[in-house]
């Protein structure tokens, strides 16, 4: 029986992770009284007490917590933007490279990506990869999220009967084009200039669609390189080329924990979208499959595919 403590179980990413584990016959959680969910003693005895902790936090406390958690044996998934960037901190998104998984197969320290990363990274880590697109590209990404990746406040805010009438278009936000996803799309990708990135608020609860702009690349030829990177990977696959629908809804997998690439455009223009769960494969669902692999076992366990 693995012990397992979420560091943050209020929060809309814990309350998944704790949801997934809930029907689970081989994990024991350990739970703070309400009282005692900030108090930093209680906090350290919960994380010296577990095999793996999940740190659903902001970036401050999420680094107070790895400090806590010094002299103990627990592995941390760390699910801020605290570590992402640390190269002694494994990158917990496997379906990148066979050493990405080994990585995280050994590590004690795992970064869980971003939401928006995700579907970015997903996208473009394999195409650079493998040359076809170069380190220094002028990329250009747009992401459309349900609202819940904002926390309690933003749901709150949207979900209010007396809200702003505004909050039924969509809501561009990140107008310094500096949002804090950006850094590790860069350095997982290994690209030597910041993309442009636009992140987009929908009026829906859950769901993501992030695109990235292709001009001058063939449609086809994009496809066929995603499409032999991910043919053995059970939770992020690629549609036919065209996409599976003739337009695409962000909401497709929202409740799921997989991701889904479509490449769309024509022979000088491409576009390659990750439709996925902002909660899901963007957040909680990733934090999961990377303790699967933390514990050896399918990494689909628990999941929702």
């Amino acid at each position: 029986m693995t012990k397992v403590f979420i560091d943050g179980s209020a929060g809309t990413t814990g309350l998944r992770i704790a949801d997934r584990l809930s029907a689970r016959q081989d994990i024991t959680l350990v739970k703070l009284p309400e009282e005692l969910r900030k108090d930093a003693n209680a906090r350290k005895d919960a994380l010296h007490s577990a095999d793996i902790a999940f740190l659903c936090l902001p970036d401050a406390a999420a680094r107070e917590a790895v400090t806590l958690a010094e002299g103990s044996k627990v592995k941390i998934i760390d699910t801020s933007t605290a570590h992402r960037t640390n190269p002694a901190w494994a990158y917990g998104f496997p379906e990148l490279s066979p050493a990405h998984r080994e990585k995280i197969a050994g590590s004690s320290r795992i970064a869980n990506p971003g939401c928006h990363a995700s579907g970015f990274i997903a996208s473009v880590c394999p195409l650079v990869a493998k040359g076809v697109i170069p380190v220094d590209f002028p990329l250009t990404a747009y992401s459309l999220t349900g609202y819940s990746g904002g926390g309690k406040n933003l749901i709150a805010e949207y979900e209010d009967e007396n809200r702003d009438v505004r909050h039924e278009s969509h809501r561009i936000y990140g107008l310094n084009l500096n949002h804090k996803h950006l850094p590790e799309m860069q350095k997982v990708c290994g690209l030597t200039r910041s993309p442009v990135f636009s992140p987009i608020l929908g009026d829906f609860y859950e769901g993501m669609a992030t695109s990235v702009l292709l001009p001058g690349y063939h449609a086809e030829k994009v496809w066929e390189v995603l499409s032999r990177h991910y043919e053995n990977e059970r939770l992020v696959t690629v549609a036919p080329l065209g996409g599976d629908e003739s337009v695409i809804y962000a909401s497709t997998l929202a409740g799921k924990d997989t991701m889904r690439l479509l490449v769309t455009g024509h022979e000088g223009q491409t576009m390659v979208t990750a439709l996925f769960d902002n909660l899901g494969k963007g957040a909680s669902g990733a934090a999961i499959q990377n303790m699967n692999i933390l514990l050896g076992i399918d990494e689909a366990t628990g999941l929702c595919v």
